[in-house]
């Protein structure tokens, strides 16, 4: 999906230059905008993917508060 995304960003920053050569800025801008939102999306799922393959490769540990709170509740029970 990630490569969709850049290949469509260079092919609308070539429109934007063919655009901006001829002279027609409106279509420069909104081409150029297209280009920019495209690249985006591909930093975007490039992010995505990254973080997936991180979750999936670091085991689940208890954090460090949720240890604290467990034993603080062992604590009381044996008090009583």
């Amino acid at each position: 999906m990630e490569r969709i995304f850049q290949i469509t960003a260079v092919i609308l920053i070539g429109v934007a230059a063919y655009f901006l050569w001829s002279g027609n800025k409106d279509a420069t801008f909104i081409a150029a905008v297209l280009g920019a939102v495209a690249f985006f999306l591909s930093v975007r799922f490039q992010v995505k993917e990254k973080l997936k393959q991180k979750d999936d490769f670091t085991p689940e540990t208890p954090r460090h508060g949720d240890s604290e709170i467990n034993l603080a509740e062992d604590d009381k029970s044996e008090i009583k």
